[in-house]
């Protein structure tokens, strides 16, 4: 509307009083101002099949499957693998207890992502999302077919729902940063959800983090809100979307889940050639040896395998020799989990830099590797192992610009010297003397004096005593010789190992001194760092095993979400991976860049296995032919 003609007409009527002329003009300007603001929106709005966080969707609108499935693959038999430990609940998000393997397995999200691509997400529960490029906020419209396993829709109501239920009962340190992220869900009708983003956040991967949420049943929920709660442990998983239901959990013994027959989403592009089996047992055993010897027997039939003594000791027994079971090696071309041995900085003993150095040097990964791993990994030092995010040499560019910004905030030296690198030892001998002088030397220097006894103490008497915590025989064997490297140097180590429900809660309430953990890493890290790394809820996220809480740290991962390009976000990363290097707060320990899979003879996969999943669980199948070969000769139950 033109706004001088509004007022023209109406100054040209006697009967309209000024005031009256005044609100006229003053709503052709409201007018004019919503016009614009809506051709301005209209102009920066955004409405895709899929979202990617850097660049072009790989698939366009209406691609007909995955180029890394077989969309031929059959339908049919059974997936059969293990678990070691416990569980006590089907509930994934219990704050108690122990949840069931692949207890999430029947919830769906919003988007799914795809295995080829990094950082690409395509419509799943939703068909299409909208959103202004500066991603303030976004819709998701969801398929009006979209069903839960007991044939009620899935509606924006159960969208909003599922997200607010995890900030009401979900881990603390979950809730509250993303509270302070997306202030608000809505639903706009339904099959119509909005979220809001913060604008005091960068708003980077807000949206995959809110595409990629669980969608739970909220009539599921409310119909017992007091013995259905997502905190509490429960045998009763509630109902899903997925393709999968749980058909039966016996507690410690196994886990069956069955392809749900009415399946809403089976002849989705983004589903064709996955989903494969009809069931998939999970058999729990007592120890990684008793599930050895149960792969060996068939008792299950898929083992992915992590241990080096296994694999190179283990897998000659005669069903091997006659090809009734295939050991292979599949490329991975992830970033490798940040492994390690953890240090609890909430000890007053970690506190000191020097300590941690100190722990660092007691650990001998090249005699550990030939001795007790038959040389069968490498020595990791960056938290981005072996890809375009992991520091090298000197800052320069784009990265020195970040750190250079961070002022006193970091060691001048990181400006100055190579990334912190993984130590080198001598293979001959499980402690290198050169590294424990210089470990013992580092003591000293921190204050921890050898007494008569042999045993190091401080000003006051106290003992440094430092216990591995441990779960695990597999880690055990490894961990051993450590702590008697650390005994050499008068440290009080021992190593505890406790059982399952033990190590679970000591490792959610820090109630310890080390710990063997990892750090997932991706090639496209975004607000996940702050659950890893940052100060937020640091002292009780599961996810900051370390209790890592820096200021430099914060303001790099900020920078790592703000990241407007793909370059922007590699040169940020290299500047963290160079800080959390300098923090020496893990005990770098050891990465493959393959996946081990030992499996029987009848399972196949797609000739073009993507380079990020190896799809086990939904891109492989059964061979039901080669499988009755197997059972005819005797080889199967």
């Amino acid at each position: 509307m033109n706004t001088a003609k509004a007022a023209a007409r109406v100054r040209a009527k006697d009967r309209v009083n000024p005031l009256q002329a005044a609100a006229a003009l003053a709503f052709g300007l409201i007018l004019a101002l919503a016009a614009a603001t809506q051709v301005r929106a209209e102009e920066a709005l955004i409405k895709a099949h899929g979202f990617a966080e850097f660049g072009e969707l790989k698939y366009p609108q209406g691609f007909d499957h995955f180029d890394y499935v077989n969309p031929e693959a059959p339908k049919g038999g059974e997936l059969s693998i293990s678990a070691v430990g416990t569980f006590d609940s089907m509930n994934p998000y219990t704050r108690k207890g122990r949840a069931g393997a692949l207890s999430s397995a029947q919830f769906e999200s919003l988007l799914v992502d795809s295995y080829d691509e990094p950082g690409s997400y395509y419509g799943l529960i939703a068909e299409s999302l909208e959103y202004p490029e500066s991603q303030d906020w976004v819709i998701f419209n969801l398929r009006p077919e979209a069903k839960f396993s007991d044939g009620s829709p899935v509606t924006a109501d159960d969208v909003v729902f599922s997200h607010n239920i995890l900030l009401e009962q979900g881990l603390k340190s979950y809730a509250e940063a993303v509270r302070k992220r997306i202030p608000k869900a809505e639903a706009l009708g339904p099959h119509r959800v909005k979220f809001h983003f913060s604008p005091d956040f960068p708003r980077r991967a807000m949206i995959t983090q809110v595409g990629g949420t669980s969608v739970f049943s909220k009539a599921w929920f409310e119909a017992d809100p007091e013995n259905r709660r997502i905190d509490q442990p429960r045998l009763d998983p509630g109902i899903g979307s997925g393709p999968y239901v749980l058909e039966s959990a016996d507690v410690n013994q196994r886990i069956v889940y069955r392809r749900n027959p009415d399946y809403w989403g089976k002849d989705l592009n983004v589903n064709q050639g996955r989903h494969n089996y009809d069931r998939i047992r999970v058999e729990y055993f007592g120890d990684d040896v008793a599930a050895m010897e149960g792969f060996k027997a068939g008792v299950y039939t898929l083992r992915p395998e992590n241990n080096s003594k296994n694999w190179a000791t283990n897998y000659e027994f005669a069903a091997v020799g006659l090809g009734h079971v295939i050991k292979g090696e599949f490329p991975d071309g992830n970033v490798p989990a940040a492994s390690g041995f953890v240090m609890n900085l909430l000890k007053p003993k970690f506190q000191d830099i020097r300590v941690r150095e100190a722990m660092q040097l007691a650990f001998n990964f090249e005699w550990t590797n030939e001795s007790l791993q038959y040389g069968l990994f490498r020595h990791r030092s960056s938290f981005w192992q072996d890809s375009p995010l992991a520091a090298e040499g000197l800052p320069e560019g784009r990265e020195k610009e970040v750190l250079e910004a961070l002022g006193d905030q970091i060691s001048p030296s990181i400006l100055t010297e190579q990334p912190v690198m993984a130590h080198a030892s001598k293979a001959s001998r499980p402690g290198d003397r050169k590294n424990l002088r210089r470990a013992m030397k580092l003591l000293d220097e921190a204050g921890w004096a050898v007494g008569d006894d042999g045993m190091r103490r401080n000003a006051q008497g106290e003992p440094l005593k430092v216990e591995f915590l441990a779960d695990s025989p597999t880690i055990e064997r490894i961990v051993q010789p450590y702590v008697a490297n650390l005994r050499t140097m008068g440290v009080d180590a021992v190593l505890n190992r406790v059982d399952y429900a033990q190590y679970t809660s000591r490792r959610r309430e820090k109630e310890f001194d080390m710990i063997s953990s990892a750090y997932p890493m991706s090639l496209e890290p975004s607000t996940g760092l702050y659950q890893y790394f940052g100060s937020e809820a640091h002292e009780y996220s599961v996810f900051n095993p370390a209790g890592l809480a820096d200021p430099a740290v914060d303001a790099l991962i900020g920078n790592i979400v703000d990241a407007k390009t793909q370059e922007e976000l590699r040169a940020n990363a290299r500047a963290l991976d160079r800080v959390l290097r300098a923090k020496r707060f893990v005990v770098p320990t050891w990465y493959l860049d393959v996946n081990w899979i030992a499996y029987w003879d009848m399972y196949r996969q797609p000739e073009n296995l993507p380079p990020y999943d190896t799809g086990l669980l939904d891109l492989w199948w059964i061979d039901a032919a080669r499988e009755a070969e197997l059972k005819s000769a005797g080889a199967l139950r």
